[in-house]
């Protein structure tokens, strides 16, 4: 990766995704994991504080970026919960099938490049009771801002490590073999719409 990559994006991202506004939407789906977790694209680890230790016996943190592997052990270190790193990325998920009972899935989909291989390894380590619980953003549904997003794509993509606006999540889960037990959307309020429309929700393997 490059010096931009390793050592300024990272400071970059992790501001953009711990703001308030983001954070409370965090809080709506991270508490629920629960038994062995995978966290793919665990980022700086923010997420870390909103697990709940009772429920949670420890977390695969995978995260390809160096850079942010770095930023997260200040607070892996302060996590009670115990934390293994994976460094490859979510198209290569190095766990056995059927060993992971919660995956949590926060601002990751829209940047991993072959969604559908990330989907489809999830789909293979998750238990068959086992539950996604995701919060992204992504393509809007009305048109005049899919527009935008569309248009704004590729520049935003090249700028900030790959992150796609218009990806339709509820869609490209349901289309890996997941049904959503429950979701809602909308825009956060203070952001540009292109880059504010967040789904939340929990999805479950096909049976």
């Amino acid at each position: 990766m490059s010096f931009y990559e390793n050592n300024i994006l990272p400071h970059i991202i992790n501001c953009a995704c711990s703001s308030s506004a983001i954070m409370k939407l965090r809080e709506k789906v991270v508490p629920l994991a629960y038994g062995h977790v995978l966290e793919v694209g665990m980022g700086s680890g923010v997420n870390l504080a909103l697990y709940n230790p009772n429920k949670v016996n420890m977390i695969w943190g995978l995260e390809p970026s160096l850079g942010m592997r770095k930023k997260a052990m200040s607070n892996a270190a302060k996590s009670p919960i115990q934390v293994e790193w994976l460094s490859l990325p979510g198209e290569k998920i190095p766990l056995g099938d059927n060993s992971v009972d919660s995956v949590v899935l926060t601002y990751t989909l829209c940047t991993i490049d072959d969604w559908r291989a990330a989907m489809k390894q999830i789909h293979r380590v998750l238990k068959s009771d086992g539950k996604v619980l995701f919060c992204e953003h992504g393509q809007a549904p009305d048109n005049s801002t899919q527009k935008w997003q569309n248009r704004l794509n590729s520049l935003w993509s090249k700028a900030f490590g790959g992150c796609n606006l218009n990806r339709p999540m509820i869609e490209n889960i349901q289309s890996c073999g997941f049904t959503i037990d429950w979701f809602e959307s909308d825009y956060i309020k203070g952001m540009p719409k292109f880059a504010s429309y967040i789904s939340f929700g929990v999805a479950a393997k096909n049976r």
